[in-house]
């Protein structure tokens, strides 16, 4: 496919399957599910809220690898396997994210990789 990047950086979680962090074609860049991953360790962090922290530090360094920013996210995936976690996704998000936000879907699972209790995808436009 003409125009099609592979994104790949060390500040975040190397793939752990057949996947790249990103892909970008032209103005857009899809962003693969980030987890709670520590990308010195590829370990998991502790706790709810360190893992959404996490999850966005993880989702920004693929964002800034790519050319943008999280600025440039227009659409945001949550996967929780607590969705009373929603609240502090909610909290935690508004100091990564400022207004207009980005669509964003929340989705209650039953299991995720590696036991996280998040994941988070996304797309990003980046203007030329």
């Amino acid at each position: 496919m003409p125009n099609r990047q592979f994104i790949q950086t060390p500040d975040a979680p190397a793939a752990i399957g057949t996947y790249s962090q990103a892909i970008r074609v032209k103005d857009t860049v899809y962003l693969s599910g980030q987890i709670g991953l520590d990308p010195a360790t590829m370990q998991m962090v502790e706790g709810i809220d360190e893992q959404i922290h996490r999850v966005f530090q993880n989702l920004r360094a693929v964002a800034a690898a790519s050319g943008g920013s999280l600025s440039d996210l227009v659409k945001l995936n949550v996967f929780l396997i607590d969705l009373k976690n929603f609240a502090k996704v909610n909290e935690i998000m508004a100091g990564y994210f400022q207004q207009p936000y980005p669509a964003r879907a929340a989705v209650g699972v039953a299991a995720l990789p590696r036991g996280a209790l998040v994941e988070m995808d996304g797309v990003l436009v980046i203007q030329s």
